[in-house]
């Protein structure tokens, strides 16, 4: 008897490159049924915080709500060493100026959001969806935004500027890559159903890194756009060494940032990680 498991991540080409083999079953998974949902990674956040699916990408930010209900999967995860959620705005700006202004950001329990508070804790936000955060600051509505996804190679050429690259600040301050969103999979499933699901996903990323063109064709429907070069940039970003295991550098970079956010009092507690 098959089994359906529901899988929760973002329309991304990097996710969906991530995906591809399971979403195309070019792996065989058994008596195990993947059921895909794809919605924006706040969405998502909010979605997992009630333990709506099996399986759910989420933000690392969001994940100190939810620690309870799931384990971090080992592999999946969004690192971005050196880079990361970029700062935007109209007219060029000095990175410590964001105090006296409004930036747009893509959810509260963002990553990008959390990296921005601990860079500056009095910073002024206002919420609108990431695919609108250009649009924000070019219209003028928005003095600054805060970019996740495809708007951080896009930027240029709009004409704006960049105030900061927070996974540029996050690396000078900690020597270490700032993680922005992980694969979380719920607790009630036991360890052994948790630990074939693991595998299933593992090998869908190592499929996808040794099948790069065919999975990055399949890609660049998510890709909103982006040309070919860039889509295939913007999976290097976000796609690799770390995605396939967080190893120990990965795994000490999500607890550096999650001790940060509590002893800044973002969060209000302390978070016990645990790798499936």
């Amino acid at each position: 008897m098959t089994k359906d498991i529901h899988v929760a991540h973002s329309p991304d080409s990097d996710d969906a490159f991530m995906f591809y083999a399971l979403a195309t079953r070019k792996i065989d998974t058994g008596d195990l049924n993947y059921i895909h949902t794809l919605s924006d990674i706040e969405t998502l956040n909010k979605k997992a915080m009630k333990g709506e699916y099996e399986v759910s990408a989420v933000s690392f930010h969001a994940y100190a709500y939810m620690a309870d209900k799931y384990a971090l999967l080992s592999c999946g995860a969004s690192m971005g060493k050196n880079y990361g959620p970029i700062v935007v705005s109209a007219k060029p700006m000095r990175a410590r100026s964001l105090v006296n202004v409004t930036v747009a950001i893509p959810g509260t329990l963002t990553t990008a959001f959390l990296a921005l508070r601990l860079f500056e804790p009095k910073v002024q936000t206002k919420v609108v969806p990431f695919d609108e955060i250009l649009d924000e600051v070019q219209n003028g509505n928005c003095d600054a935004g805060l970019l996740i996804h495809e708007g951080q190679l896009t930027y240029r050429d709009l004409g704006l500027h960049k105030v900061i690259d927070l996974g540029e600040w996050w690396l000078k301050e900690t020597g270490l890559p700032l993680p922005l969103g992980g694969n979380v999979i719920r607790r009630d499933l036991g360890k052994r159903l948790m630990d074939r699901i693991s595998k299933d996903i593992k090998r869908s990323i190592q499929y996808g890194l040794e099948h790069r063109e065919e999975a990055m064709e399949y890609a660049l429907q998510f890709s909103r756009g982006l040309d070919t070069h860039r889509v295939d940039r913007f999976i290097g970003m976000y796609v690799n060494d770390l995605t396939l295991d967080y190893g120990t550098e990965g795994k000490q970079a999500v607890r550096k940032l999650l001790s940060e956010a509590y002893k800044n009092k973002i969060i209000s507690e302390r978070v016990a990680l645990e790798f499936v």
